[in-house]
């Protein structure tokens, strides 16, 4: 079982994620926007990030920065999670250093496989 953060301001949305990733076993946590996120990761581990890349006041680009540049927080696997398809967008999420990115509308299950590898290739580093 891991913890998962889901970074996203979408009340269903978070739901949705929610059931999928505990039908797999993992524990989910949440926050609405990118400064409660980080707030929230200072005071609980967690094993993998499901961010939003448009969220209100900190943009998932910018929490995913800040996480990259955290000596505490470097290596902490993210999957973006996004409305922003575009070539130019789904190459800066996955250039500033995200694991994955998955563009929405998604499929919850494809979502939940795609934690599950993300955590399975960090295990075997």
């Amino acid at each position: 079982m891991a913890r998962v953060l889901v970074v996203d301001d979408d009340d269903l949305l978070v739901e949705l994620v929610r059931y999928s990733l505990e039908a797999h076993g993992h524990e989910v946590l949440a926050a609405p926007d990118g400064l409660r996120a980080l707030e929230l990761l200072a005071r609980e581990p967690v094993d993998v990030i499901v961010l939003d890349g448009i969220l209100p006041g900190l943009d998932g680009l910018e929490v995913l920065r800040r996480l990259r540049s955290d000596p505490k927080t470097a290596d902490l696997p993210v999957i973006m999670l996004s409305a922003r398809r575009q070539e130019r967008d789904v190459l800066g999420g996955l250039s500033s250093g995200a694991d994955d990115y998955l563009v929405k509308p998604f499929i919850p299950e494809e979502l939940a496989i795609r934690v599950d590898r993300t955590l399975a290739r960090r295990a075997a580093v």
